[in-house]
């Protein structure tokens, strides 16, 4: 696994436990900072979430309207975070091809999530892709 998908996962796990303790978006992220955490988020991980709670209401936004029969409440929230995440890397990460944005967060969709996520989270991530130019 690379650092950067280690980093993605790592963003998630801060965004999930935030949303799941009712805390702020990324209101975890400074205790998995710590460098006594058991799974301690780095640098990448730390741009992710702190990008996704800078640009939330645009990403939320966004995924909310190429979402096609969904809200945000109603997707799992490992779905919800990843794709926040994907979407943030897609618009924001230059470095970072949005090929490699869309898949990373499809494998994870895969290993964590429910067997329709995939599919889903691709397919979404793929729409905010193509319509990037416009936004």
């Amino acid at each position: 696994m690379s650092a950067r998908t280690k980093s993605r996962k790592r963003a998630l796990d801060v965004l999930f436990e935030s949303e799941l303790q009712a805390l702020p978006t990324g209101g975890t992220l400074a205790d998995r900072r710590s460098a006594d955490h058991e799974h301690p988020a780095n640098d990448y991980a730390a741009t992710l979430v702190e990008g996704v709670i800078a640009h939330q209401d645009q990403l939320d936004g966004l995924i909310a309207e190429h979402a096609v029969g969904w809200t945000l409440d109603r997707m799992p929230a490992v779905d919800r975070n990843l794709l926040r995440i994907g979407a943030f890397e897609i618009l924001y990460c230059d470095d970072v091809p949005d090929q490699v944005a869309v898949s990373e967060a499809v494998d994870l969709a895969r290993d964590l999530s429910t067997d329709e996520s995939p599919r889903f989270v691709g397919g979404l991530l793929g729409r905010i892709a193509e319509v990037k130019p416009s936004v």
